[in-house]
């Protein structure tokens, strides 16, 4: 099944305000402007804070755009979901504010402050031995055997939808973009946003940045299609990990992004630190991953008027401690 852009963009379109945004689900994040990060790089950095949105990431977009979607039937008999953390929390949070049953699939190795956070919101949770891929293939399976709906954290064309709508507002705040950098991991939140720009201002350019450690879907774009990537530990868990064979996110991200960088652990730890020194915040690997991004390339891009996606915040804070007062080892074993 493939999609193109102006499909995700009909769909982000359609997505109804008043739904989409009721009750907090969503909120509307803000556009803040970066005087130091300004400084360091000689562009005018506006910083998009979904650290800021609820359950702390991006991700609740997406999930609340595909249950909103569901047809009546499928509510009632509910979804099952894989995930790792952030989007097995948007999905539980999402569904369970609508009333619909749902099962979150994730590792054995789930990291306890992020399975507490999926149990807090009343969903059941399944745990799967091995790796995040695994846990995605197994729920897959089940959904298709219990006539269920699954929900992939990226590889649909509802859940890139919302995310779409990081886009929309970026450009409602700040018409005059000239590029944005965003993190990749299976591409929907880059292929969200970028479609929703592009649509409007086809001369933005949309920047793609992954860590060194764990560029699985960069190598699929070189490739020209879905192939099997090694990757190691990263600080940016939340883009680590594999790209599914029929992922409708591999055309759009080749019709979507226009630049694509990697950067070292050293630069995401740096980036996190700097962002935390320069506004308070505390953002996860996957966030460092973009700001680290715009610091390498901005020679590139001086002068210009650029946003960073920092796309959540979710990190225990061991973790967190560990890059802001080192430069050392500090990864996270969680995809």
């Amino acid at each position: 099944m493939s999609v193109d852009r102006q499909a995700i963009v009909a769909k982000t379109q359609a997505l109804p305000d008043a739904a989409f945004y009721a009750d907090g689900r969503v909120v509307k994040t803000p556009l803040v402007y970066s005087e130091p990060l300004s400084a360091l790089t000689g562009c005018k950095v506006y910083l998009k804070c979904e650290n800021a949105q609820t359950t702390g990431s991006f991700k609740i977009r997406g999930a609340v755009s595909a249950m909103l979607r569901l047809a009546p039937e499928d509510r009632v008999k509910g979804v099952l979901t894989a995930s790792s953390g952030n989007h097995g929390a948007a999905t539980a949070t999402a569904a369970t504010a609508l009333g619909i049953p749902v099962t979150i699939y994730v590792p054995e190795s789930i990291s306890p402050t992020k399975e507490q956070k999926i149990l807090a919101t009343g969903a059941k949770l399944v745990k799967v031995p091995g790796s995040s891929d695994q846990a995605e293939k197994v729920a897959a399976r089940d959904a298709r055997e219990q006539g269920l709906t699954y929900v992939s954290p990226y590889n649909h064309a509802d859940v890139i939808a919302g995310q779409g709508t990081i886009g929309r507002e970026i450009l409602s705040d700040l018409p005059d973009v000239e590029a944005v950098f965003v993190s990749v991991g299976g591409g929907g939140l880059i292929s969200g946003l970028g479609a929703n720009i592009l649509s409007v201002k086809p001369d933005v350019e949309i920047v793609g940045c992954w860590p060194s450690n764990a560029p699985a879907m960069l190598e699929c774009l070189r490739a020209g299609k879905v192939i099997d990537v090694k990757e190691q530990d990263t600080l940016s868990d939340g883009t680590a990990g594999g790209v599914d064979d029929d992922a409708i996110t591999l055309p759009l991200c080749q019709s979507t992004i226009t630049e694509t960088l990697t950067v070292s652990e050293d630069d995401i730890a740096n980036a996190m630190r700097l962002v935390h020194n320069a506004h308070g915040y505390v953002i996860e690997g996957a966030a460092g991953v973009a700001v680290a991004g715009l610091l390498q390339a901005k020679a590139h891009y001086q002068g210009k008027t650029v946003v960073v996606v920092l796309c959540g915040q979710n990190i225990t804070d061991a973790v967190f401690q560990r890059v802001i007062n080192s430069g050392g080892e500090h990864h996270e074993h969680t995809h």
